[in-house]
């Protein structure tokens, strides 16, 4: 199948071609995360995807009008090849490339190499979730943070700090760290700070000690945006946490999903429509053995019928009716219900705080 087709076949369902895909290239890890969604680095994780296998979906995903792609896992950097894939893409013409990993295994020589490929819009998503290493340690493991805080300060030195996110997994044990580690960020001459709440999947689901953070820890950060006048030109600067966003704008939009700009590939070779909607029933699997163009054609009828249930929430959910920020969010994000509550008309595991802070934009409107 040519990849105009595919991108017609995705047309006439309603879906919008990719744009950005999320590619794992390994399930391994050098972490055994109590967080972890994928469940990386245990002993039933998938191996690495051969690098020729890599190779040709890359080439793929930029016939098809792929802009970008993430490199994921398990950690990326224990892939042998994570190097040559990066070379790979800058040789195919891809401008955005970024690589989500826990910063522990880079040297020198990646560092030296990543700086030489000289991408566009090069990003290097470095996992902290935490100011200090008790706070990250407890979810990472003894020795993480002091290997996370080595590899960032490598990429600064060698002249990468502007492409450099630390990503923080908002918990309860963590959260009221985030002043703190945004002052580490600057510090460090760190590019951003990007923090996104837990979903409780995966490792989550059965960790005692991982657990979401609480409303009332929110609304203490709310308060310390408004207070402080330091951390908020810190945080306006290099940091973005989504309820702290939710509080800066309330503009109404059309939907939440936009299946398929953002798919998401497996170590195993399945193939979702969001990175956020890991639903088998609406996935496409042994990618790895068949055409990518094949493989979004096939989906296009299951992701058409997915968007139709998302247009839906904001009508269907009882929470959102009420809600005066129902067009805000436009039912919130249906991959997280799914993962969280295991139904796709089921508010978001954001939605309680979501709506707090929509109320109170209300109240001061």
């Amino acid at each position: 199948m040519l990849p105009s087709e595919a991108v017609k076949i995705l047309s006439r369902a309603g879906v919008r071609p990719p744009k950005t895909l999320t590619l794992a290239i390994t399930g391994a890890c050098n972490l055994t995360c109590r967080h972890c969604w994928v469940e990386a680095g245990g002993s039933s994780a998938a191996a690495h995807v051969p690098e020729r296998t890599l190779r040709r979906l890359m080439e793929e995903f930029v016939a098809l009008g792929g802009a970008g792609i993430r490199f994921t896992g398990g950690e990326p950097l224990c892939h042998p090849a994570w190097l040559k894939l990066m070379q790979f893409g800058r040789s195919i013409g891809l401008c955005d490339v970024s690589i989500q990993t826990n910063g522990m295994l880079f040297d020198d020589d990646a560092v030296s190499v990543l700086r030489e490929l000289e991408f566009p819009r090069l990003s290097v998503q470095v996992s902290l979730d935490g100011a200090a290493a008790p706070t990250h340690d407890l979810v990472r493991g003894e020795g993480a943070f002091a290997g996370a805080l080595a590899g960032v300060r490598l990429l600064v030195r060698g002249g990468l700090a502007r492409h450099i996110t630390l990503f923080f997994t908002e918990m309860r044990h963590n959260l009221d760290e985030i002043p703190a580690l945004l002052e580490l960020a600057a510090e460090l001459g760190v590019g951003s700070v990007v923090t996104g709440s837990l979903v409780l999947c995966g490792r989550a689901e059965e960790e005692s000690l991982v657990v979401p953070a609480g409303l009332d820890q929110y609304r203490r950060l709310l308060r310390r945006y408004d207070t402080d006048h330091c951390f908020r030109d810190l945080y306006d600067k290099i940091g973005n946490v989504a309820a702290l966003e939710w509080r800066k704008e309330d503009a109404p939009r059309s939907e939440c999903c936009t299946f398929v700009e953002n798919p998401y590939i497996t170590p195993g070779g399945r193939l979702y429509p969001c990175v956020l909607c890991h639903t088998d029933d609406y996935s496409v699997s042994g990618v790895w053995g068949k055409n990518l163009a094949v493989a979004f054609a096939e989906g296009a009828s299951l992701w058409s019928s997915l968007l139709q249930t998302s247009l839906c929430r904001v009508d269907a959910i009882a929470e959102c009716r009420e809600c005066p920020g129902r067009f805000a969010c436009a039912g919130g994000c249906m991959g997280r219900a799914w993962g969280s509550r295991g139904d796709f008309l089921a508010p978001d595991d954001r939605c309680e705080l979501r709506r707090n802070i929509h109320r109170q934009n209300s109240f001061n409107s």
